[in-house]
């Protein structure tokens, strides 16, 4: 009694529910959901599986097991229990858990619970039994004929008064992706909003729509905005995006960052709501960071969290894995960045494919940088200077960057974002920026990439030009200029009648040999280096003439051995099937090559004076009133 007239007692809350279906993934890799003998599990729902005969089945899972050592360090949890619902055969039930050394889970002694045959749907509710070390907890059942499984979830115990009011906000960008937008607002509206679940009722989704091409009376409802913005990138859209959710009624305390070419998962946001409602006082302001799994290998994680290298480059902080390795599983949750041997892996980031901020910390830190694309997720962050959350089973589907390779983004774009990013609110202070421009211009100089190498050139003017400049919406020209400026790849199709005049049969060609390097020696590698591939200090023509490579097209690979001598490369980019056709040209490399040295030279002479300037307009740039002007200003 007298509990409840202090106002708290203890109560059960809901962590994760079990999920067994709701997207093709899950039916490619089962694995990912639980380990069974094959078609002996069939998932009927999102929350339900019928098991077909006497059997074995773990749920120790990417999805399925409770990321224990997560909610233990986030949360305010106590006790852990499983709630479960069975209907059919006898069963037993082994509790299961992993740590760092795991590859198979190991079972809990004296955990096993026998369940009795039931032709009715029955309850059966189960205490944890944890161990010291345990990464995750799970559990096997193993029948002795067919049953049914469903809602079954994990839940916990807690005091009321540490559970937060969460209001959670969607902003989500768009530029011409309906098929995406229109698909993920479907699962949201039918598995959240029109659920049963704690969120349904403090969940609003804003899209801002950039190609204003979304038909908003098809989508909007009372949970569900679509905003005609204009085309200010995604730096843009988001700034939209956390206006309205700052705006709403009632605010929002987090605003969830969120890609549009994405495949969703609804659980993901379930959980999330859930992890910001028990959250423990030290990490009430950090920002939470999902996955991003690979739509080409959907089992396959490529990153959470990243950092800026001290050579200026972005990197994925954690190694990929694959999420049906328990193991990898296992790696994903307890990686820690190795700050003692590399400093830089303490420059880190979240990218807003999925990114959880607090509300509050907008208020305090402002809004991004108007960088159009590229840099304003990580620039963000690192300003922000938050601790980070990521948990197993909350992710979105993601094309891979290979199949995404954009020279007017990581040429021009980046060349230009992270220096200006650095400049005016003194981020990465450990990369060196200029260094990473130098290196991709020498690069694409190497393989004749000239049009993409004044790309890079093109950027670091444009930052030289100040904050004036970028404080106007000019970023959308720019940037499309920029995309009429790279190399136009053509159709595989065309490309291969042309390489045969060149001697070159690309009908057999695979990504194997595509990315052989070739051998060198040292002394070749320096003389590479001096003459950037034979372009300067060097007549070698008459020894490359008629001689020709083929190489990877990606902006990133460098085939040193293959691409010397040479004086035609055909480039192909197997995932987009196209390719081009380039020549040396010693005259377009010294244009190429003096714009450079030029810019480089204005850079060193001037980085005091620039950076300070962009540093003056730090508050400015990051303003509601800068964003509601420059929107406005950008739809005239």
């Amino acid at each position: 009694m007298w509990q409840e007239y202090f106002g708290w007692f203890s109560m059960h809350f809901k962590l994760a529910n079990l999920i067994f279906n709701g997207s093709n993934v899950m039916l490619q890799y089962p694995l990912l959901c639980y380990r069974a003998t094959e078609g002996l599990v069939i998932p009927t729902s999102n929350d339900t599986i019928e098991i077909m005969k006497s059997t074995n089945v773990d749920f120790t899972t990417y999805f399925n097991a409770l990321s224990i050592y997560k909610w233990r360090k986030y949360t305010t949890a106590k006790a852990f229990y499983l709630h479960i619902e069975y209907c059919g055969s006898a069963l037993t039930l082994q509790q299961t858990y992993a740590n760092n050394y795991s590859w198979i889970p190991s079972t809990i002694d004296g955990s096993a619970v026998s369940l009795q045959r039931s032709d009715k749907w029955s309850t059966a509710e189960i205490e944890l039994s944890l161990c010291e070390g345990e990464i995750l907890h799970a559990f096997n059942i193993s029948t002795e004929g067919p049953v049914n499984i469903r809602n079954a979830y994990y839940y916990c115990d807690c005091e009321e008064l540490d559970i937060h009011p969460v209001e959670l906000a969607l902003a989500t960008t768009t530029f011409k992706k309906e098929d995406y937008i229109v698909r993920n607002v479907s699962l949201l509206q039918k598995n959240i909003i029109d659920s049963d679940e704690e969120i349904a009722d403090h969940f609003h989704v804003h899209i801002i729509d950039n190609g204003r091409s979304l038909n908003s009376a098809n989508l909007d409802s009372s949970r569900v905005t679509v905003y005609p913005n204009p085309n200010v990138g995604g730096s843009g859209g988001f700034a939209r995006g956390m206006i309205e959710s700052l705006e709403q009624t009632p605010k929002a305390t987090h605003v969830l960052l969120m890609d549009d070419d994405v495949e969703v998962l609804p659980e993901s946001f379930i959980r999330t709501f859930n992890l910001l409602s028990l959250l423990k006082e030290e990490y009430v302001d950090a920002f939470l960071s999902g996955a991003m799994m690979s739509l080409e290998e959907p089992n396959l994680r490529t990153e959470d969290l990243g950092f800026f290298t001290a050579k200026g480059t972005f990197s994925p902080l954690k190694p990929a894995g694959y999420m049906t390795s328990l193991h990898d599983v296992v790696e994903t949750e307890i990686y820690k960045a190795p700050t003692g041997l590399y400093e830089d892996t303490a420059q880190q980031y979240a990218g807003w494919w999925y990114c959880v901020i607090p509300t509050a910390t907008i208020e305090r830190e402002g809004l991004p940088l108007p960088l159009f694309v590229r840099s304003d997720d990580a620039e963000y962050a690192l300003r922000c200077k938050p601790k980070f959350m990521s948990m197993n089973g909350i992710c979105v589907w993601h094309n891979s960057f290979k199949f995404k390779y954009s020279a007017a983004v990581e040429r021009y774009q980046v060349s230009r974002n992270t220096l200006i990013s650095q400049a005016t609110t003194g981020v990465a202070p450990l990369s060196d920026f200029l260094y990473e421009i130098r290196r991709e211009v020498e690069l694409d100089l190497k393989k004749f990439n000239y049009d993409e190498a004044a790309l890079a050139v093109k950027g670091l003017e444009d930052f030289l030009r100040g904050p004036e400049w970028i404080s106007h919406p000019v970023a959308e020209s720019r940037f499309m200029a920029a995309n009429r400026e790279r190399e136009q790849l053509i159709p595989i199709e065309q490309l291969i009648p042309q390489a045969l005049e060149l001697g070159v049969d690309l009908t057999q060609l695979t990504s194997g040999n595509l990315s052989l390097g070739g051998d060198r020696s040292r002394l070749q590698a320096l003389k590479d280096y001096l003459t950037i591939n034979g372009h300067r200090f060097v007549n070698d023509f008459a020894k490359r003439n008629g001689r020709v490579a083929v190489i990877d097209a990606a902006g990133w690979v460098y085939p040193a051995g293959k691409i010397r001598d040479v004086d035609t490369l055909i480039v192909v980019d197997m995932p987009n099937k196209k390719g081009a056709i380039r020549h040396m040209d010693k005259k377009r490399f010294k244009e190429v090559w003096t714009r450079f040295r030029k810019a480089e030279k204005d850079f060193k002479r001037n980085k005091d004076k620039i950076y300070a300037e962009y540093a003056s307009y730090r508050d400015t740039l990051t303003s509601v009133d800068f964003w509601k002007q420059y929107l406005k200003e950008a739809s005239e």
